[in-house]
This record gives structure tokens, C-alpha cells and sequence, in this order.
């Protein structure tokens, strides 16, 4: 099966001072449409900034990224920027709501940016995600589990082909981030959505097709979730 989207040793450095930091050593990694794959491991692994990377948020210092077939890597910023909001989905452990916002203006603003407003889908995707009801809600009349599931409408607003979520169960208790994580992986694979999820709890992992243990920067071991 041909991989949606493939990492070919990648490379990702900082300078810290007058010192070359190396997060990322040299990963090779392959995705087919519709896996959902965990990235785990310590604080400073190196997971975050593989998923970053891969999602042409953070440009590698040597290696490739490629995305349905296109190089990220080679791309310049306004059509990195068109791929990330027209093919792409996003969800944070901070949900990033506007605090001025509803809750559908909220999901619609990715679509705005596109260059067209898509409130009838917004508030359909509202539905999805059981707030139909809380669509003219403003962040700050609605919990934490709610504001994330504002924030999963929203990233599939553009229709994407790819979900990347960077511990997106942080800021919730056990309960709320065990549903929330059912969602994700119920549109998933409804929609037949690839994903990339970043976790340090490794019982939500098992619920994906496969994990990966990041440490120091590489991918030291592969198994099915």
C-alpha cells in the first residue's frame, strides 16, 4: 500500500547558543491513508517536533517530507500554507479557540481563510461532535471537553485527508480525554482519515492501528497499537 505521507531521513536541529542541537536523527517513516498512528515517548523525545515536521509546520534540515505525493519540503511558504489549510487538520492540547467567537464561527474560521465561509457545514460538524446545541456558545461557556471538540469541528472543516493531533487529551481529566479520543478516532475512520497523534499515555495509543516509541529523536521501536 502507498504511503500518504512519508518522513525520508529527516532531520531537525536547533542552535542553542553557539551548539547545533539535533532533535531528530535521520527518521524514515510511512503512512498509509487511513492508519492512525501514535507517536510516544518522553518529554524531549522528539515526538512533537516529528509531527511538526511532518505536517510542514517546522522545514527539516536534511531529508524529505512527502505529502499525497508532493514534496513539502520543497515548497515555498504561501503553498505550504494553501496544503496545510486546504488538505490538513489540526488539533493542539490547547484548543485555540477565539474568545470572541461562537463556537461555530469558531469551527467556520479555517474555511474563511480558504476564501470561503462554510457556516451550514460548521454547524452540521457541531452536530457530529454532539454541541448542535451550542453552536452560538462563546469558549468561555463551555468546558474543556467541549472547547476540544469545537477545536476537532474545526479542523474538519476543509474536508482534510489528515488529522495531526499533538496530545490532544492533555488538558482533560481521564473520563473527558477517553471520549474525546473516541471521537477523533471515530471520524477517522468514518471519513477514512490518516492520523498522527502525539500521547504520553500509552493505554490511549493502544486504541490507534499502530504506536511508535520515539527516543532521543529516533524511532527506537514499531508495534501495532
Amino acid at each position: 500500500m502507498s504511503a500518504h505521507i512519508e518522513a525520508r531521513g529527516l532531520v531537525r536541529a536547533f542552535q542553542v547558543g553557539g551548539r547545533r542541537l539535533e532533535i531528530l536523527h535521520g527518521i524514515d517513516l510511512a503512512v498509509p491513508r487511513g492508519e492512525t498512528v501514535f507517536l510516544c515517548g518522553a518529554s524531549g523525545a522528539g515526538k512533537t517536533t516529528l509531527l511538526y515536521t511532518l505536517a510542514g509546520l517546522e522545514r527539516p534540515q536534511a531529508g524529505k517530507v512527502l505529502f499525497e505525493g508532493s514534496d513539502l519540503s520543497a515548497m515555498g511558504d504561501d503553498r505550504l500554507a494553501r496544503m496545510r489549510n486546504t488538505r490538513m487538520g489540526f488539533v493542539f492540547q490547547s484548543y485555540f479557540l477565539l474568545p470572541e467567537l461562537t463556537a461555530a464561527e469558531n469551527v467556520m474560521l479555517p474555511s474563511l481563510i480558504g476564501g470561503r465561509a462554510r457556516m451550514n457545514r460548521a454547524r452540521e460538524l457541531l452536530d457530529r461532535v454532539g454541541l448542535g446545541d451550542r453552536a452560538g456558545h462563546l469558549p468561555s461557556e463551555l468546558s474543556g471537553g467541549e472547547q476540544q471538540r469545537v477545536a476537532i469541528a474545526r479542523a474538519l472543516i476543509n474536508e482534510p485527508g489528515i488529522l495531526f493531533a499533538d496530545e490532544p487529551t492533555g488538558n482533560l481529566d481521564s473520563h473527558t480525554g477517553g471520549a474525546v479520543l473516541g471521537l477523533l478516532l471515530d471520524v477517522s475512520r468514518q471519513d477514512n482519515l490518516t492520523m498522527l497523534i502525539v500521547t504520553h499515555d500509552r493505554h490511549l495509543a493502544r486504541r490507534g492501528d499502530r504506536l511508535l516509541h520515539i527516543e532521543d529523536g529516533m524511532i527506537r521501536n514499531e508495534q501495532d497499537a
